[in-house]
């Protein structure tokens, strides 16, 4: 079973977009409720909009075909939360929408069997991609970088109060890439008035911006989450939401962040 798609790039850069996937194996469909099956809480469009700037930089591109209700990708192993002490969210695999309601059917939740084959299926075979590529990377160029690409919502209540900031870059505080990078990109952010931004706010990096950024190890990432409104319509139908116009705004603003990293060098 395939579970990601991998395009190998000639750059040093590995974008990974971990919740762009909308599948749900059939096995699961009579016990979610029926809400669940249109995956509501996807990062809707990003590969869109990555892939013709992963293109145009040479950089590599890894996505997953499966939807986060199976198993969320930017989480840990171990199921430990990534903002201890924060109010809701949802784990490693999520058992309640965005908007706080139930995914399954009552009785119908995964138990921590499942879970655990759901982490082999599909977790581990995703991350053994992603760390053999920056390996492959590292091999070729001497260092290797990593984008974690992600979108939300810019309103949801259950899980943050008010409305998101439009750009949040996130370097775990600094520690998943060389300063510069966090420098560079920070200035880039902070010269455009387009949209708001703030960097190492609520969003300070995921799992894997905080596991694979090894600075000291010649691997370096970086975190940008984007609110949707920033290259889609929030108020309807998601799937068919994208907005070219909205999209052709941000879309350099990205392409800038994306080679401000393939400038930087050891």
């Amino acid at each position: 079973m395939t579970v990601f798609r991998l395009q190998q790039g000639r750059a040093p850069l590995l974008i990974s977009l971990p919740h762009v996937g909308i599948e749900i194996p059939a096995e699961l469909h009579s016990r979610l409720l029926p809400r669940a099956l249109a995956s509501e809480d996807t990062d809707w469009h990003l590969e869109r909009l990555y892939r013709p700037l992963a293109d145009k930089l040479g950089a590599s591109l890894l996505v997953p075909r499966y939807s986060r209700y199976v198993i969320d990708l930017n989480r840990p192993p171990d199921d430990q939360p990534l903002y201890p002490g924060a109010a809701g969210g949802t784990g490693l695999v999520p058992t309640r929408f965005f908007t706080s309601e139930p995914l399954y059917r009552d009785g119908a939740e995964p138990d921590l069997a499942e879970i655990a084959a759901r982490r082999e299926a599909y977790w581990q075979p995703y991350h053994d991609a992603l760390a053999g590529e920056l390996r492959r990377l590292q091999a070729e160029h001497g260092h290797a970088l990593l984008f974690e690409g992600h979108s939300i919502r810019s309103v949801l209540p259950w899980l943050f109060e008010g409305e998101l900031t439009a750009l949040n870059l996130g370097t775990a505080d600094g520690a998943s890439c060389a300063p510069p990078i966090t420098e560079r990109l920070s200035a880039l952010l902070a010269a455009q008035k387009g949209f708001s931004q703030v960097v190492n706010g609520r969003f300070k990096g995921g799992y894997i911006t905080r596991h694979y950024g090894r600075p000291g190890e010649g691997v370096h990432a970086v975190q940008l989450e984007m609110c949707q409104r920033c290259y889609m319509d929030e108020s309807g139908d998601p799937a068919g939401a994208f907005d070219e116009a909205r999209a052709a705004k941000v879309a350099p603003l990205i392409e800038g962040l994306l080679q401000e990293m393939l400038a930087w060098r050891p």
